[in-house]
């Protein structure tokens, strides 16, 4: 604030058309950065003012006075400064015009004048990078000395295309250094970074950096290990873009993601780059500022960077200073108020040189003239308002500012009465009436009367009393759980004359109901501003407030809302002590989302898991303030990942991330083989087989199967030893061992702990000699032409016969092109067996064995026996058909057959309804046959010849259309002809 008791300042006088006024600015200078390669010899400062008189010009550097005598360097154009042939020594730094007339002096915005170059690498040859496969590797750019932004990126083995960046490369535009998360073998070779400077429109390459792959080995998986990180904090000016930066390496490639770490979702403005390592956020504004966290995650775990994003905002005037006009030895009272982010500071200059009293107040391009005049009262440019309107029971005030030299003296009337200053009629100071509880009677019309030496001046306005705004339905608190749509009322009366318009906000924050935004909708008429919140959120928790305004008034009402959800992942998951078969664990509480939590519980992960699996506890129930408990019944010498769940009213929360990877102590192994068989192997062996038992039972190292078994009957057990994990079969080899012998078996485990448990006993039989007797009463017999039957007597056998499995009938012909014999078995104590698919009318050899877990025993005598012939090759030809009533006639020709085909022993007669549908079988050994069949769809027939062969070949289908006339009737067959005229089906 600026006040100037007594001032005797200038005086205007007015001559022509022109208004003597100071100078203000049109145009004033911006901040410049010159390329030192520019082909361009001249800058040029812009700087132009109106004024009358016209002003002159003045520049300062650094806030020394330019000597614009030296013309060979500068010059002004107008009021702008040209800079010939500039130089960086002599020429960088901030720039301030001054314009000047009779009324005094202005001083421009500075502006900073800077100098763009980019020099080039040293060209020293660059270290060798080596790496092993898997492994993530940073490749450092270094750019040379400069100035102006620069640009990144990277050439690879002088291939003119840059490295295109994807989730395994990144190239942070911070520093031009080159991010590899994981690397392959095709990315051997020579790197170059390549830097460009926009402002100085200019490229450098740097001398190349060798790439290659060590020898020793391949890097095994990994968590992601974040490299690029951005700012802990960040300042962005309201308005500007802002890109933040996040790249981890990692085995496998970790994927990068980004979110707010107070909760609230990203908007939809942010951008990500393809690689989501950088996240841009344009036209920053105040709702953008808080925390934000990169995640960067693979199957190994996961690793936070987290940064804060404050927002600035360049000062803005509130309030501007206006020229003021006053009369000799008036006071004057200058207010100088402004908005921005961090609150600006103040300081006050008179023609362009800084005031020298206690109150100092500054901000650039606000200039005033004071200046003193003698007049009559005069409301020519300050008339009274005309129209005023109020609310019953609100306060008003009416303004009247005439212009007067010496000031006038007011007084005021309302309508024909002379008002009197009380309780609810206030004369202000600068000639305004104040009117407090306004009632519908303070209506009516008001005039104002002015009066100097000069002369006197009235004036007049109208004052509108309207009714109040209130709002009748507040919205009240809520308490509401996560996913539920709820609506917040705000309903209000008004002065059915005024337009009502409803806002809200949430936390301080105008809610824009155009910009779409999700969860929010404005809902109600014209009295109705209700809220709906769809699908609320954690983050909706808050204060919300709706806002009612009129053209005279406002109304508020707030609301706190607590949005209940599941916990948030509970924290620092550790494993105090690991034993072989517990683990104890602790850790802290997460966020409890406004619902304390009731219940913890434990999960588990190993390499032998599928996912993660809850395991018992002590103690069993893990209550809320709980954090640290003894997880149970695991299994020895297993890889464990332990991770902690939290529950509350709401529902199950995300779980911790996991403990980090521990194996159990080693144990005696407990867990004895299962299905202990065999049985089978040569004569004089035992085998015996087991169901391996599975790694995470195995419970140490050094594991292997202790093998007891002994004859049935006997009371001594042989032992035996097998070192190997995987093994499931052990053989026994003794000549004194009897074929088929029973014997009791049991299988257990050891390790380097000890010997663990033995399984139950099983039976298992030694192995045992082939059949010793070959089948008798062996025979053959035709069944068709491709088709025979052979059979034969059982064997009764015994344990020195050789047991019996089944049989093995063997068959082949006499053709030497044919020298491999046909084989098929029949289990246990089948004595026949059909072959098929035999080539007809031809003479086979057949001879019978029998089979058991040893091999096969003797052949019986060969037998003999003749295909049948071929059946008919020709189909039935000339068919005809009619229909009579709700009878198919039909009739066709004899089928006469070739040498060496089967004799034509009758027919058979296929019929269906639909192509669908069940086919009937009709059977004659006519050359005509007769269906008394219904009629509700087509009939598709077709015949066939039989034969000692079997079937002959088919005739195409008849198609016969339906006839709806025909009474329906029973399915059924006649033979015999039918007498008259029949339709041939043309083939």
């Amino acid at each position: 604030m600026l006040k100037m008791p007594n001032i005797l300042n200038y005086c205007f006088s007015f001559s022509g058309e022109e208004t003597l006024h100071g100078p203000i600015f049109i145009q004033e200078p911006h901040d410049i950065t010159y390329s030192m390669g520019s082909a361009n010899p001249e800058i040029l400062l812009n700087c132009t003012a109106k004024g009358y008189p016209l002003p002159y010009y003045r520049w300062k550097q650094n806030g020394t006075d330019i000597d614009l005598t030296m013309s060979y360097h500068y010059r002004l154009v107008g009021g702008s400064l040209a800079i010939n042939n500039p130089h960086k020594k002599q020429d960088m730094g901030t720039y301030q015009c001054l314009a000047t007339n009779s009324f005094g002096t202005i001083l421009s915005r500075k502006a900073k004048l800077q100098f763009a170059y980019l020099e080039n690498f040293e060209m020293k040859t660059r270290s060798t990078v080596s790496v092993r496969e898997g492994q993530g590797v940073v490749l450092l750019c270094g750019p040379p000395p400069h100035y102006g932004d620069l640009s990144y990126a990277w050439i690879f083995n002088n291939n003119p295309l840059y490295v295109r960046e994807d989730n395994r490369r990144f190239v942070s535009q911070k520093t031009g250094n080159l991010y590899i998360a994981k690397v392959e073998p095709s990315d051997v070779g020579n790197y170059t970074c390549v830097v460009t400077n926009s402002d100085a429109e200019q490229s450098v390459q740097g001398p190349p950096t060798p790439l290659i792959l060590r020898s020793d080995g391949v890097m095994g998986e990994y968590e992601p290990k974040i490299e690029v990180r951005f700012p802990e904090t960040t300042y962005a000016a309201k308005g500007s873009s802002v890109k933040l930066e996040c790249f981890a390496l990692g085995n496998p490639v970790p994927s990068i993601s980004w979110k707010r770490s107070d909760g609230k979702s990203l908007t939809k403005k942010i951008k990500h780059d393809q690689t989501k390592g950088v996240l841009e956020i344009p036209d920053v504004q105040q709702e953008d500022e808080g925390f934000y966290e990169c995640v960067a995650g693979n199957i190994r775990g996961r690793n936070i960077a987290r940064g804060q994003l404050f927002v600035y905002a360049l000062p803005e005037w509130d309030k501007k200073i206006q020229n003021a006009f006053l009369s000799l030895y008036d006071s004057l009272f200058w207010e100088c108020k402004a908005k921005g982010k961090p609150s600006p500071s103040y300081s006050w200059l008179k023609n362009g040189q800084p005031l020298t009293s206690e109150s100092q107040c500054s901000l650039y391009n606000t200039t005033f003239f004071i200046n003193l005049l003698s007049a009559a009262p005069d409301f020519s440019k300050n008339p009274v308002k005309k129209i005023s309107i109020v609310q019953v029971g609100g306060e008003v005030t009416i303004g009247c500012k005439p212009s007067a030299s010496p000031r006038a003296v007011i007084n005021w009337r309302k309508g024909s009465e002379v008002l009197r200053q009380n309780k609810r009629i206030v004369f202000l100071e600068d000639g305004s009436l104040r009117l407090y509880n306004i009632t519908k009677s303070d209506a009516g019309v008001y005039t104002c009367i002015a009066t100097n030496q000069f002369g006197i001046a009235r004036n007049s306005g109208s004052l509108t009393v309207k009714e109040k705004t209130a709002i009748t339905i507040p919205p009240s608190n809520m308490d509401v759980t996560v996913g539920e749509s709820i609506v917040l009322p705000c309903q209000v009366s008004h002065d059915p004359s005024l337009d009502v318009a409803f806002t809200w906000s949430f936390n301080g924050n105008r809610i824009d109901f155009r910009r779409g935004i999700h969860h929010f909708e404005r809902i109600g008429g014209e009295s109705v501003g209700d809220l709906m919140i769809r699908n609320i959120q954690l983050h909706h928790s808050g204060k919300y407030v709706c806002m009612v305004q009129t053209t005279l008034d406002s109304q508020s009402a707030a609301v706190d809302i607590i949005v209940r959800g599941p916990p948030g992942p509970p924290e620092d998951v550790k494993v105090e002590h690991i034993s072989s078969t517990t683990a104890v664990l602790s850790w802290k509480s997460g966020i409890d989302n406004n619902s304390p939590v009731q219940i913890y519980s434990v999960q588990t992960r190993t390499p032998f898991s599928v996912g993660w699996q809850s395991v018992p506890t002590v103690p069993e129930v893990l209550n809320g303030r709980t954090h640290k408990a003894t997880v149970v019944d695991l299994s020895p010498w297993v890889e464990y990942e332990f991770r902690v769940v939290a529950s509350n009213s709401v529902g199950i929360g995300e779980p911790s991330r996991p403990s980090a990877l521990l194996k159990t102590k080693a144990a005696v192994p407990v867990v004895a083989p299962t299905n202990i068989s065999g049985g089978g192997g040569s004569r004089s062996e035992l085998v015996i087989t087991w169901e391996p038992v599975p790694e995470e039972l195995q419970n140490g190292e050094g594991f292997g199967y202790i093998i007891m078994f002994r004859p049935l009957g006997s009371t001594t057990w042989t032992k035996a030893v097998v070192a190997s994990v995987e093994a499931s079969k052990y053989i026994y080899r003794n000549e004194s061992i009897t074929p088929l012998s029973p014997f009791e078996v049991k299988v257990g485990v050891y390790n380097n702990e000890g010997e663990g448990t033995l399984s139950s006993i099983s039976i298992v039989y030694s192995g045992e000699d082939e059949p010793q007797i070959a089948p008798a009463g062996t025979s053959a017999l035709s069944i068709s032409a491709a088709e025979v039957e052979v059979s034969w007597q059982p064997i009764a056998w015994n344990r020195l016969t050789g047991r019996v499995l089944g049989y093995e009938v063997l068959y082949w012909t006499d053709d030497p092109k044919e020298s491999a014999a046909g084989k098929v078995r029949v289990n246990g104590n089948v004595t026949a067996k059909n072959i098929t698919g035999l080539k007809a009318n031809t003479v086979y050899f057949a001879t019978v064995r029998a089979y058991n877990t040893a091999g096969t025993g003797p052949s019986s005598t060969p037998v003999n026996v003749t295909t049948k012939k071929s059946p008919p090759s020709q189909p039935p030809a000339n068919i005809a058909w009619k229909l009579t009533n709700s009878k198919i006639c039909l009739n066709w020709e004899h089928v006469k057959t070739m040498e060496n085909e089967s004799e034509v022993l009758g027919y058979k007669i296929l019929y269906r309804q639909n192509r669908h549908s069940k086919t009937h079988i009709l059977e004659t050994n006519n050359t005509s046959a007769e269906l008394l069949v219904p009629f509700e769809e087509d009939y598709l027939i077709e015949i066939r010849t039989v034969s000692d062969g079997g079937d002959g070949s088919s005739s195409e289908e008849i198609r016969i259309p339906k006839i709806s006339s025909i009474q329906i009737g029973r399915r059924s067959l006649r033979m015999g002809s039918c007498i008259g005229s029949y339709q041939n089906f043309d083939t």
